[in-house]
């Protein structure tokens, strides 16, 4: 899924040295246990910095810093430090974009300001001043934090590297889900491992929706028409499915509290919007308890130790496969194999 912001395509593998694909691995005791024919999970915990967000936040980072340097590649940009130091990277997060953008910043020797909402947690908070970043905790929600980098961008404290928009066309969002998109090259080649590459349905998690757009589109023609894509929010920040339901990004209400830490987002991004329509693509709320109880039951029957947040695929599935009217209108069946994405590792 590569980003046209320019006419020169980054190899987004190239991030990393020792770069390796991480694990599509299957579960039968979890497909039995939810009566599908198969699910497979992939395992973004052993991605670096344990979370999918290094693949969007670094990638779109260092694509900004390259623009703002004239530099042509990220070999090219590695060599120009002295320049790449008089800028900063700006981004709000609720933990792990944050820590990409800040480990683009270190990486290219830029400055960078990671704008947090005051309650996440402390932990998170450290390993991204580890990468030598600010941390600036803003009262209210992780929207409070957007709009607060936002102003910083526009008073022109750096560069924003936002992983939402308004803007259907935003280049720096659409370098993120272009980053995401490598996740998804390398599932395109992992499926293949577990029968015919082709999967039925893929329940994935959503904070603002970029994640969600990019195996939308990555795996279009892999998966089953209609409803093969289901977004799986929590019930307090169902934003994307706000926004499917009224056709366009709208910020909904509340304080956004949920176990999936990062997931609590109140509006979605327009660039994963338009993605997600374009492919039919429909969503489901989850309560806390099913959130909390999914990361147990994913690591119960086989799979990776993960957080709410990262089991919250699993959440919608088990949702899905006791409702009889959701497993009908889903195209649920015994013969149904699921993909299912792991996004992080559990916090600290």
């Amino acid at each position: 899924m590569n980003s046209d912001t320019d006419a020169t395509h980054w190899d987004i593998a190239e991030l990393w040295d020792d770069y390796r694909p991480t694990p599509l691995i299957a579960l039968p005791a979890l497909a039995r246990h939810t009566g599908v024919a198969q699910v497979l999970v992939k395992c973004e915990g052993q991605r670096p910095l344990g979370n999918f967000k290094a693949l969007g936040g670094m990638y779109a980072g260092l694509r900004a810093l390259a623009r703002a340097t004239g530099a042509s590649s990220l070999r090219e940009l590695e060599t120009r430090k002295r320049a790449t130091g008089t800028y900063r990277l700006l981004c709000a997060s609720d933990g792990n974009h944050g820590l990409a953008v800040a480990a683009a910043a270190a990486r290219a020797g830029a400055g960078a300001s990671v704008y947090l909402p005051a309650d996440v947690d402390a932990g998170r908070a450290r390993r991204i001043a580890r990468l030598g970043a600010l941390v600036v905790r803003v009262h209210g929600t992780y929207d409070d934090a957007v709009d607060a980098a936002q102003a910083a961008a526009l008073r022109g404290d750096g560069l924003l590297i936002a992983d939402t928009s308004e803007d259907p066309n935003d280049p720096v969002v659409r370098d993120v889900m272009a980053g995401y998109g490598l996740l998804v090259d390398e599932l395109r080649a992992q499926l293949h491992e577990h029968g015919d590459g082709r999967i039925s349905h893929a329940f994935v998690q959503a904070g603002v929706g970029g994640l969600a757009a990019a195996v939308a589109q990555g795996l279009h023609d892999r998966l089953a028409q209609p409803a093969g894509l289901v977004v799986v929010e929590p019930e307090a920040a169902a934003c994307v499915a706000h926004a499917l339901s009224q056709g366009a990004p709208s910020r909904i209400p509340g304080d956004l509290r949920t176990s999936a830490e990062m997931l609590s987002c109140g509006l979605a991004s327009a660039p994963a919007l338009r993605v997600l329509r374009d492919h039919g693509a429909v969503a489901i709320a989850v309560d806390e308890s099913a959130l909390v109880n999914a990361a147990a039951c994913l690591h119960e029957h086989g799979g990776p130790r993960t957080s709410s947040s990262g089991a919250a695929g699993l959440a919608g599935l088990l949702q899905a496969t006791v409702d009889d009217r959701a497993r009908s209108a889903l195209g649920l069946s015994a013969a149904s194999t699921i993909l299912l994405i792991a996004t992080e590792q559990p916090r600290d």
